[in-house]
């Protein structure tokens, strides 16, 4: 089956791309790099040929707001139309839990307006919505600053480790499309701002990090279980103290962010 990956070069993409193709599929990377750009157009015609699955990983390569709603909309808009005409039958896109509560951000109002035109396209789809990734904490915490100390909500959120992500997102793109979002989630639940903490003693890190109820996330405000995944939830297996001792953890990934704000 030949299933194509937007975004297959960044973090989840590229786990993404190697696990279908260990499993026999013809797995194409698709991102800039490798010729694809899904904002121009250039190269997407050639690589959605004869394509069953389309999965989208990919995100905005600049944070602003207005720069972040033109890349969702845009990109949704060429991929899906592209789909159509190339006779794809499963459309799978990457979004986070709690999206739909997050308006206040700009980020996330683009993410809103990507999984609404997903769900006004004829194409079969199913929207993963994931929570935050270990691979990203310590760069919550570069986000959130003031002054020079880390300030984080109290929130509950369940993060998972990237590999875990990108099992689960490979298993979903097999199966039927349900139409509608599943959630993913690690195994653990855990206060951000007491997970954030721990990330940053494990990488002996020594900014102090304050529990605030008035601090954002990504500019919004949370509630307590914005973040946090309902009980029909897919978990992960991978424990936070299981990914500390993985190579992953070791030394942050060059330019570590929040999924939010990555660029893939």
């Amino acid at each position: 089956m030949k299933i194509v990956v937007i975004g297959g070069t960044g973090l989840i993409g590229s786990k993404l791309v190697s696990k279908l193709r260990q499993q026999g599929h013809e797995a194409v990377s698709a991102s800039p790099n490798t010729g694809v750009n899904t904002v121009t157009g250039e190269g997407l015609s050639e690589a959605l040929k004869d394509a069953s699955v389309v999965v989208d990983v990919s995100n905005a390569p600049s944070w602003e707001d207005a720069a972040v709603m033109k890349f969702f909309e845009t990109s949704t808009r060429n991929l899906l139309t592209q789909e159509a005409a190339s006779g794809v039958r499963h459309h799978v896109a990457l979004s986070v839990v709690g999206t739909q509560q997050l308006s206040e951000s700009g980020y996330f109002r683009a993410k809103i307006v990507q999984e609404n035109l997903i769900k006004a396209s004829p194409i079969p789809y199913t929207i993963i919505q994931a929570t935050q990734f270990f691979e990203f904490l310590k760069g919550l915490a570069d986000f959130s600053m003031i002054g020079e100390t880390v300030h984080l909500p109290h929130a509950l959120f369940r993060p998972m480790a990237a590999d875990d992500v990108a099992s689960a997102v490979a298993a979903i793109a097999m199966e039927p499309p349900v139409n509608g979002a599943i959630e993913i989630g690690g195994p653990e639940e855990f206060r951000i701002d007491d997970l954030v903490r721990r990330r940053l003693a494990s990488l002996k890190d020594p900014r102090q990090v304050i529990s605030d109820p008035n601090a954002r996330y990504s500019g919004a405000r949370l509630g307590e279980r914005t973040l946090a995944p309902g009980k029909d939830a897919r978990l992960g297996k991978t424990t936070f103290e299981t990914w500390l001792t993985q190579p992953a953890a070791q030394i942050p990934t060059k330019g570590e962010q929040t999924y939010q704000k990555k660029a893939s």
